[in-house]
């Protein structure tokens, strides 16, 4: 089975790259939405960016085609680790996240472009919690000096040099690493009608 004519709202390499392995060839229109959060749990904050990158690709696509949104974050004690904006701020969430675990969760918005603007849609988050070997003062200093945690959420990539702390995770893998593929893909199939 092929699912065709799907967008993905998103400039994320990692996410391009697990449509690719799940035979998913995407078409990459990346959102330009002012985005807008009306709360601080993680859950609905990933769902409701999601969805608003999702709507904002898909009001210039046309009938037939599959917007997918999508958006990740990392939280610790329900506290939400955004992208850090310094090697100082990557320091202290690696810190943070050292000999404990966290939790990833990533929201998806799917979209099927439907006739005269009757649209279906699935809205979803995914939750992975990761466990984290405690690290040295040093590793931590090290890590975080490195270009790697500079564009990630929580300032670490699960699939880059960070793997080697990783202790291990419950849920899916994918999800860390930005888009749960295999929830996704079932999702596409009950909208498609598969």
């Amino acid at each position: 089975m092929e699912i065709k004519n799907v967008v993905l709202a998103s400039a994320s390499p990692r996410r391009k790259e697990l449509l690719l392995q799940i035979g998913i060839q995407p078409e990459i229109v990346v959102s330009h939405v002012v985005e807008r959060v009306t709360s601080s749990v993680p859950s609905e904050v990933v769902m409701e960016l999601a969805s608003q990158k999702a709507a904002d690709v898909a009001a210039g696509r046309k009938a037939g085609e599959t917007v997918i949104g999508s958006d990740t974050v990392v939280a610790i004690d329900g506290k939400i680790l955004g992208k850090p904006k310094t090697h100082e701020e990557a320091r202290e969430m690696i810190g943070m996240l050292s000999g404990r675990v966290h939790q990833v969760y990533t929201g998806v918005c799917v979209i099927l472009k439907g006739e005269d603007g009757n649209d279906c849609s699935r809205v979803f988050f995914d939750k992975t919690d990761v466990e984290v070997y405690p690290l040295t003062e040093e590793e931590i200093f090290q890590y975080a000096m490195s270009e790697e945690p500079m564009d990630k959420a929580g300032a670490y990539g699960v699939q880059g040099f960070f793997a080697r702390y990783i202790k291990g995770l419950k849920g899916s893998y994918a999800n860390v690493m930005g888009l749960p593929v295999s929830r996704l893909y079932q999702e596409l199939k009950e909208l498609n009608g598969i």
